[in-house]
């Protein structure tokens, strides 16, 4: 008996982009009225990025409780600098996506709900952020 044959790569990518598809429409409707406003968006290995401000210096970016966030594979950063910085943590936040799919929506809260449960930090000690934190490279 022989092995079971892999699907092709671009069915396996094709899987991915359809499991996390409605995080990723989620992502893209909550950046969409930014565009009114002058967000930029750009294609990162297969990722959709928006910028939400050209140079951050708007005095709502600093109230939001995050400097990216990721929804499938949309992610949604302050600027295109922090965007670039952050790419390889956000970019594990969209394999996780791909992984998990719409569970994920509900599976990084309760997550951080058993880490605060435990007395430790909802955030930090998070295993998807922990796991994305692994990604990040530091000059």
């Amino acid at each position: 008996m022989s092995a079971p044959r892999s699907a092709p790569p671009f069915v396996s990518r094709l899987l991915r982009y359809a499991w996390a598809s409605p995080c990723t429409a989620l992502g893209l409707c909550l950046a969409a009225p930014a565009f009114l406003f002058g967000a930029r968006s750009r294609l990162a290995d297969g990722v959709v990025e928006v910028a939400l401000s050209e140079r951050g210096q708007a005095a709502w970016l600093r109230r939001l409780p995050f400097t990216a966030i990721t929804f499938g594979h949309c992610v949604i950063g302050t600027t295109a600098q922090e965007l670039e910085r952050l790419r390889p943590h956000e970019h594990e936040h969209v394999r996780q996506y791909e992984r998990w799919g719409p569970v994920f929506l509900a599976a990084y809260p309760l997550e951080s709900l058993w880490q605060m449960l435990r007395g430790r930090r909802a955030y930090f000690d998070n295993r998807f952020e922990r796991q994305a934190r692994s990604r990040e490279v530091h000059l």
